[in-house]
């Protein structure tokens, strides 16, 4: 049984925001580059749709709400139309001469070395001309495109609704979302993140694309993000008891990391990434013979030997040595770099204003935020117009957002319908409500902000490209970029960044960045005493417990780290080792008793 799948790179550029990496695949995939587009909004999905339709003279059928199914319709126009212009974009550029400025001379520029480099290396060194030619036409054959990849964040499920009427459950947001994917033209895939939705997972078996075909190819495969080895074995475990395959386990660090963070209870990246090398293929073992009984079970072929596998990881990778780390020490297949390419115009969508933010962005200028209305933390930019327009609101005392399109309404404490938390409404009352409550003057302040600090970035995220492409000249941009962007402060190029991330070129981070492993102990360090406050005033749910097991964690981490310093630092290993050593300090000077007035 095979996958089919393009490895020329050994990257990719994961899911950013709703609308960050949503035209990417149009910018990219022609050079081999694999990326991911967010599903979340498919009101953006259709304006953009619109507007490159009407960009290209293209015909245009708009899908509208009254449409049978339109997010799923939305959906799947949208994916379909990126497919026929990443084909026709791969078609061209191999009919293309290699020639100094041509797209498929870019194409074997930018691979790293790889057989198909070395044999590119050939043709160019290669006096015969009909040999150079041959060789030419083997490099014309090479040519594949990145996959157009989807995410749906299945958390993100909200019951839609026609009038006051629910609708079944297969119109909900995330399952429309898996139908809008499925029913597209695409060969790539789908891309589950925050945790398990069982009934999302189960309706996967109604599409036979994720089934394998007579060949025993998967035409549209599943990716799992995830943050530890044992969700992905329960996750992977549910999914091949249905005859559904995981080609792919994408592991994330919890908090070093773009858009939403789900941080574990102190575990770290690089253990986490030592039980997955270590474990891994009897996971998979396992897997396979659950997965071989579900496909005997409904009557569908089964298989000698495991279908592939991919083991990746993304979340605040921004040096070659951390690349090299994760490929060579942990044997990863592949690194996700989200955050560092909103600096890349030509790959990502961001308006020119919140660019040079980004860019002028210092460590206190992004913020890890209680903004979003799911109650998840999230990473947020401080200098965004988000952010400036719902400090005015406050000031204005109009705190909240209109909701524009609804897609965390999930809130029934003050209506019968759902509504969102982070919408006038739902502020209104609930501020009230705080105020009539019995609250103590520590925990009234912390009290509001949990309320305040909520933002509509179920539309603020879209804000960014709908500024670039003229299509909302009003918008009010959120910026999800993750921690490390305040160490890269050029706006560069494709070349450069793919310089940067192989190595053969100028490294484009500040003087003075933390390793990647340092920054998310400190990131971790930081969201404890934060937690621990709130204990100490009686607003945790968590039982003392959480945090001694969470600070045990941290100690481990530190311990596992400086045991195998040697072999995961290969330069600045003496700054590394301080850094673990002042770390250590801030661990045990956190108290895990609550403090008493």
């Amino acid at each position: 049984m095979t996958v089919q799948s393009n490895d020329m790179h050994l990257f990719y550029i994961p899911v950013m925001g709703t609308g960050f990496s949503t035209e990417t695949p149009m910018r990219v995939a022609q050079y081999g580059i694999t990326s991911v587009i967010s599903l979340v909004d498919d009101v953006l999905l259709e304006q953009i749709r619109k507007h490159l339709t009407n960009q290209a003279g293209e015909p245009y059928e708009p899908i509208t709400d009254e449409d049978s199914d339109p997010r799923a319709n939305r959906i799947t126009a949208f994916l379909n139309m990126v497919n026929a212009r990443v084909q026709k974009q791969v078609a061209e550029l191999k009919a293309e001469p290699f020639t100094s400025g041509s797209r498929i001379t870019r194409y074997f520029e930018l691979l790293p070395e790889n057989d198909s480099k070395r044999l590119y290396h050939s043709m160019l060194a290669e006096k015969d001309p009909d040999k150079k030619t041959g060789l030419q036409d083997r490099l014309r054959e090479i040519v594949a495109p990145g996959a157009i990849d989807a995410n749906i964040m299945t958390k993100v499920n909200r019951t839609n609704y026609r009038g006051n009427k629910p609708l079944p459950p297969e119109y909900a947001d995330a399952l429309a979302a898996l139908r809008g994917f499925a029913n597209s033209d695409l060969n790539s895939s789908i891309v589950f993140s925050a945790g398990l939705n069982q009934r999302l997972c189960t309706y996967l078996t109604s599409f036979d694309d994720f089934f394998p075909d007579n060949g025993g190819n998967l035409r549209k495969k599943v990716v799992l993000k995830v943050s530890d080895f044992r969700s992905a074995g329960i996750q992977g475990k549910f999914l091949a008891r249905r005859g559904i395959w995981v080609s792919e386990f994408r592991m994330e660090s919890g908090l070093n990391c773009g858009g939403h963070a789900f941080p574990t209870n102190g575990n770290m990246m690089g253990p986490i990434l030592e039980q997955f090398k270590r474990h891994r293929n009897e996971m998979v073992a396992n897997l396979f013979k659950v997965y071989n009984k579900a496909l005997a079970g409904c009557g569908r072929p089964v298989y000698d030997s495991c279908p592939p596998v991919k083991f990746t990881a993304q979340g605040g990778i921004g040096t070659k040595d951390e690349f090299d780390l994760m490929l060579e020490h942990y044997e990863l297949n592949a690194t996700g770099w989200g955050t560092p390419f909103l600096l890349v115009p030509e790959v990502t969508s961001l308006d020119p204003v919140h660019l040079q933010r980004i860019c002028d962005a210092t460590e206190d200028d992004v913020f890890l935020s209680k903004s979003s209305p799911l109650g998840i933390p999230f990473w947020n930019l401080r200098t965004s117009d988000s952010e400036a327009a719902r400090l005015q609101r406050i000031a204005e005392d109009k705190p909240g957002s209109a909701c524009p399109k609804g897609y965390a309404v999930t809130n029934t404490e003050f209506t019968d319908l759902p509504i969102c938390i982070a919408s006038r409404t739902y502020q209104k009352a609930k501020l009230k409500s705080i105020h009539s409550n019995d609250a103590t003057s520590e925990q009234l302040p912390v009290m509001l902000d949990d309320v305040l600090s909520k933002s509509c970035i179920c539309h603020d995220l879209s804000g960014s490209i709908k500024l670039k492409n003229g299509i909302e000249s009003d918008a009010t941009p959120a910026i999800c970029c993750g921690p490390n962007i305040a160490y890269f402060s050029k706006v560069t190029t494709l070349e450069k960044m793919l310089d940067h991330i192989y190595g053969r070129g100028e490294q484009l981070f500040s003087p003075g960045r933390p390793h990647m492993f340092v920054q998310e102990l400190r990131l971790y360090v930081d969201y404890l005493r934060k937690e621990l406050e709130r204990f100490a005033l009686n607003l945790s749910s968590q039982p003392k417990s959480y945090f001694a097991e969470f600070k045990s964690n941290l100690l481990e981490a530190l311990e596992y780290y400086q045991s195998r310093a040697e072999k995961l630092v290969k330069t600045d290993l003496g700054p590394f080792l301080d850094d673990l050593k002042a770390i250590c300090h801030s661990i045990e000077q956190l108290k895990l008793e609550p403090v008493t007035s």
